[in-house]
């Protein structure tokens, strides 16, 4: 496991069709932006920064809100997230199980969408798992 303590990434996640222009926006204007990173940049030349930008592409059917016009990722978005861009959420994974049980235990979890969303992302089996596995603890 990697230790990330005080890092700090922004994660832009956009249409397919817009990230390369996204892409090159923020390039312009920030030194450290990153298109849709491989494991391998990730470990060569990100973890090793701070302030990153990471521009990706937004899964179709992603849980979504809008509020105050600005687009943000559900809960749900970011535990299923979690569970499978183990690279992003590095520092996260040796405690899945205690995010998973607190965020079930303290919010209302839409389990459908959670799951729907990590059956897109080919995932949902390692995700009955995990909830399976906090909620018994």
């Amino acid at each position: 496991m990697r230790h990330q303590p005080f890092k700090h990434y922004l994660i832009v996640e956009i249409e397919k069709d817009a990230s390369e222009s996204v892409f090159e926006s923020l390039n312009a204007t920030s030194k450290n932006v990153f298109l849709n990173p491989s494991e391998e940049m990730f470990d060569r030349y990100i973890h090793n920064l701070d302030g990153i930008i990471i521009v990706k592409n937004l899964i179709s059917e992603a849980p979504i809100i809008e509020t105050q016009n600005i687009v943000i990722p559900t809960l749900e978005k970011l535990l299923v997230d979690m569970l499978i861009d183990t690279n992003l959420f590095s520092a996260q994974q040796n405690e899945l199980e205690f995010i998973m049980k607190t965020a079930i235990s303290k919010f209302a979890i839409n389990e459908l969408k959670m799951k729907r969303y990590a059956f897109r992302r080919n995932r949902e089996n390692e995700l009955e798992k995990l909830v399976n596995i906090s909620l018994a603890k």
